[in-house]
Order: C-alpha cells, then structure tokens, then sequence
C-alpha cells in the first residue's frame, strides 16, 4: 500500500509557472512591432512617368502623391498645397531620418511637383525622390 504525504492535499499535482514565459513573449512583441516598419501608402492610385535612369528606394516615411487633377495626397487625405509643409513636419516628427517621396501622376502639372518639392525640402528633408516607372 503506498502511503500519500499528508503534508500535500490527494489532487494537487505541481504547477508550472509560465509568468517568465509570458513575459519574455510580451517582450519580444514589444520589440517587433516597435522595430517593423510599415507599408505607407498615399491614398491614390498614380501613373508614374517612365524613366530610364530610375534608382530603387525601399524605405521612405514621407509618401505625397499628386493626382492626375493636381490634388495632392498625403497618408490617405487630400492636403492643400500650402498645407504641405505642417503635414511634412509632423510626419518629420515621427521620423527625424526619414526621406521622403513624391509620386507624381503623368498628366499633373510640373510646376505643381516642383512646388512640392520645395515645400518638403523647407522641412529639412533633405532626401527627397520623384518615384517613376521603368521604362
């Protein structure tokens, strides 16, 4: 007959502690969304010019794109053009290294594109990009 310690209740077996565990898991979730990068978007569908001297950029964390109707887009709302320069400095805010680059449909004005440009740039980004199509 085997004999029970009386000293532990007949059911309760040892538990296993997962606080560590759990810890470490929400450590290591903080660190992924906190190193990740996201896709951003304009908000509008453009059709870049071709170019054949075009250089590939991943990572931009300023986006503006100027529709074919010369509206310009930033983060999915339509900005005016002399609300470019706040919004970029916000954005600049969030990201003090980050570029930034204009996607400039084929049918909008140049003028437009350059009076953008100059408006990024009064932020202090220095880094700005036209994105094209390959041609």
């Amino acid at each position: 007959m085997a004999r029970r310690n009386l000293s532990q209740p007949a059911g309760d077996d040892e538990d296993v502690n997962v606080t560590p565990l759990l810890d470490i898991v929400f450590i290591m979730l903080i660190f992924f969304i906190v190193t990740s990068t996201f896709v951003k978007e304009p908000g509008i569908e453009v059709d870049r010019p071709e170019a054949v001297s075009a250089d590939e950029r991943k990572l931009a964390s300023i986006i503006v794109a100027i529709s074919e109707n010369d509206e310009i887009w930033i983060n999915k709302e339509r900005v005016e053009l002399d609300e470019v320069r706040a919004v970029v400095e916000q954005l600049r805010r969030e990201n003090p290294k980050g570029t930034a680059v204009v996607q400039a449909d084929a049918k909008s004005k140049t003028r437009l594109l350059v009076e953008v440009v100059t408006q990024i740039r009064s932020t202090g980004v220095s880094d700005v990009a036209v994105s094209t199509e390959d041609a």
